[in-house]
């Protein structure tokens, strides 16, 4: 067997020893440090902030520097611990018998904590303190925690807790209140980077400076994914390590390509948008991913428009920044919110879509298509910029006049007795003057028959009339029509014994054939249809269609009637109001 010792992951190689090896947390290790010199050392602490950023880390370090006796064997409490005295080595490596470190992710009940409670009067076998480091704290149940509270609030004297956690708010209050709090934050880009880069010097590795910036970015502050992934990057890279090998590792798409895309989107070049997506899908890009980076690209762009200094991210190569700040100087903050929320909604469409790279390619049309409409404040000021068309002059030029006399409102014309062949004269004069007697001549025609059915509000017969009956002829007491393929076959008995229950006479309704005048309900929509045609010609209607090719036109109201519906809707005045204490 080979005395060789087995490989360890970077991750693990390079963690960091001392505070001074912690990177990025600056004011955590000056707080720790001050209440070390000061001997103020806290009972128990909490330690919270994403993964990778050194929680548990500094939970051991903290426990090498409280138990660290020094080289020779007579130090104190520190915060730079030697790491040869042996106590640090047996705390690096994980096996001293005083410093226990639990998982509560899977010991999370009363039971496990029963353990510590009973263990904590007893003194520490051979170091300074008794110490307790307990990882996703946030796990343990509420009957742990609670059976917690007493000993954490008043601990022997060599007894210390340590959390630490990544849901800081499932911690209980409680527990809070007995610890003091760190907050590991993220590790900036910059710091990220020196870190990488010399952790590659070390390891004798060449990575060019662009694909550290990719690792650091796809790290999102965290030190260990960086590690990892820059463990990751030596080894696909056999040599040089590239950013189109780290880019090839990390399946992501070529920014600038990405930029290409969002270049012709926001152009509305919907053919050239939809040929860029075909080639980086055809490359292996993933359409999540790729709609992923655009709303990354949005966003960053969004920044550097509200606070160009934003542009100044030591990820991002000079010729994307200076790509980025024209797309800042030229878009608007109305079009970039508008890709942005977008986006977000085309996200959420391709993840869960049959075909990704279809939902992608929909969601591209759409963004072309809203990428060069006007914002409001400019659809606005187009149309008040357009002059008003001029009136319309002529006998016809009226709009629609009032139908009256012998021409009903709803726009059917004189009645004329149609028959098979067509029009035909009277059948008898004779006979049409007997019918026309004193009581129904109040029905000179078919409209004052139709306010008749109103009258009474018969709607069921009303809305069969209107919309089944073709009117052939009409004399006040008799009625040919021709009934639409809808009609109730009843209709003509139904109007007929309704019509001589109202007036008191017979009336002749007959059914005939070959009428194909249009039904009172056809004639006001075609009247409505031939309002709208008319409103659309309008200069200013023409506008907003223009910057809203999907509108319609769901109705119109005329001055006259808008007038007449808020006169109904005011309150009348009072002529004459009753006054009680008036005497006469």
């Amino acid at each position: 067997m080979s005395d060789q010792p087995a490989y360890q992951v970077l991750a693990r190689k390079y963690r960091p020893e001392t505070f001074a090896d912690l990177v990025g947390q600056d004011a955590m290790v000056r707080t720790l440090k001050n209440a070390f010199a000061a001997d103020r050392i806290a009972q128990a602490f909490i330690m919270t902030g994403i993964r990778g950023t050194g929680k548990t880390t500094t939970a051991r370090i903290i426990a090498k520097g409280m138990n660290c006796i020094g080289p020779d064997g007579n130090g104190g409490p520190t915060t730079d611990p030697c790491g040869k005295c042996e106590h640090c080595v047996a705390i690096m490596e994980g096996r001293h018998v005083d410093v226990m470190e639990m998982d509560a992710a899977s010991r999370t009940g009363v039971g496990d904590i029963r353990e510590i409670i009973e263990s904590v009067h007893y003194r520490a076998a051979s170091a300074r303190y008794k110490i307790y480091i307990i990882d996703e704290v946030h796990m343990l149940s509420k009957s742990a925690f609670n059976a917690l509270l007493k000993t954490l609030e008043e601990p022997p004297a060599h007894v210390k807790f340590i959390f630490a956690t990544t849901e800081i708010r499932q911690v209980p209050v409680t527990v809070l209140s007995r610890c003091q709090r760190f907050d590991l934050r993220r590790i900036e880009p910059e710091i990220m980077i020196a870190l990488l880069r010399k952790i590659a010097a070390s390891e004798g590795a060449e990575i060019t400076d662009e694909a550290l910036a990719l690792v650091t970015r796809a790290a999102e502050g965290s030190a260990r994914d960086a590690t990892s992934l820059l463990d990751q990057a030596i080894s696909h890279g056999a040599g040089e390590t590239t950013a189109d090998q780290v880019r090839a590792m990390l399946g992501l798409a070529d920014r600038g390509r990405t930029m290409d895309l969002f270049e012709r989107i926001m152009r509305g070049d919907a053919a050239g948008a939809l040929e860029e997506l075909a080639a980086q899908y055809a490359d292996g890009a993933d359409p999540l991913a790729v709609l992923r980076d655009l709303a990354e690209l949005t966003h960053w762009i969004s920044v550097v428009k509200i606070t160009p200094d934003a542009a100044e991210d030591p990820t991002i190569s000079p010729d994307e920044r200076a790509r980025g700040q024209a797309f800042a100087d030229g878009l608007g903050q109305r079009s970039l919110g508008r890709a942005w929320q977008m986006l977000l909604k085309a996200i959420e469409e391709v993840s869960t879509a049959p075909s990704a790279i279809m939902a992608a390619e929909m969601a591209v049309i759409r963004l072309t298509h809203v990428a060069d409409l006007p914002t409001p404040e400019d659809l606005i000021r187009k149309l008040q910029d357009t002059p008003p068309p001029p009136m319309p002059t002529g006998p016809g030029g009226g709009g629609h006049a009032h139908h009256g006399g012998q021409t009903q409102a709803t726009g059917v014309p004189a009645p004329t007795h149609r028959g098979p062949s067509g029009p035909v004269a009277s059948r008898s004069g004779s006979a049409a003057h007997a019918l026309a007697t004193d009581a129904l001549a109040h029905y000179a025609t078919f409209e004052h028959v139709l306010d008749l059915i109103r009258a009474n509000r018969d709607v069921k017969l009303l809305v069969e009339v209107e919309g089944g009956l073709r009117l052939a002829a009409y004399q006040p007491g008799r009625i040919e029509f021709t009934p639409t393929e809808t009609a109730d076959p009843q209709l003509a008995s139904k109007l007929g014994a309704a019509l001589q229950r109202w007036t008191g006479n017979r009336w002749a309704v007959t059914v005939v054939n070959g009428c194909e005048e249009p039904t009172v309900t056809e004639r006001r929509d075609a009247a409505d249809r031939a309002l709208k045609a008319e409103a659309a010609q309008h200069p200013l209607v023409q506008a907003a269609f223009a910057a809203f090719p999907k509108a319609t036109i769901t109705s119109i109201r005329t001055q006259a009637e808008a007038e007449a519906e808020a006169q109904s809707e005011g309150l009348q005045e009072v002529e004459d109001e009753w006054d009680p204490f008036d005497e006469d």
